[in-house]
């Protein structure tokens, strides 16, 4: 029988994502994405939890990632898990867990015409694709205002 191995994410990036290119010129992007559960405790308090993943995207998505996401941007992920074990140079043996994300969308609300021109901001960090996915399948985004069907 097969196994599946599926995740699916709704976070907030930690901080920039981090693109290098490989050998080939193949690109992959790193960024840390922290997802929150909020539950009432046995008090009625809201408790607010929150986990940080590392995430690895490769070659249109990556470059897609590195060109439109920003610290604190809101994207929904599908992806794979991952664990990469070595050891480091006092021989210790050391282990990384990364989500090897397949789909991405990013969930930013975008900016209306009028209020970038006005310099007006809403959080979106001037994202005028909020709402755009990519599943990597190509080779790279090329996308244009002119390309969006909205």
């Amino acid at each position: 029988m097969r196994g599946v191995n599926r995740v699916v994410l709704i976070g907030n990036l930690g901080k920039e994502p981090d693109l290098q290119h490989l050998e080939g010129n193949i690109a992959v992007a790193k960024f840390p994405l922290a997802t929150t559960e909020t539950y009432k405790d046995r008090n009625g308090n809201l408790v607010s939890q929150t986990e940080w993943h590392t995430i690895v995207l490769w070659r249109g998505l990556a470059e897609l990632a590195q060109r439109y996401l920003h610290k604190g941007s809101l994207i929904y992920l599908e992806g794979r898990i991952r664990t990469r074990t070595w050891e480091d140079k006092d021989k210790n043996r050391r282990f990384s867990t990364e989500i090897i994300g397949d789909n991405l969308v990013m969930l930013d609300k975008r900016k209306e015409h009028n209020e970038s021109q006005s310099g007006e901001s809403t959080g979106s960090d001037n994202n005028n694709f909020g709402d755009m996915s990519y599943d990597g399948s190509s080779s790279g985004p090329n996308v244009t205002r002119d390309d969006l069907p909205f």
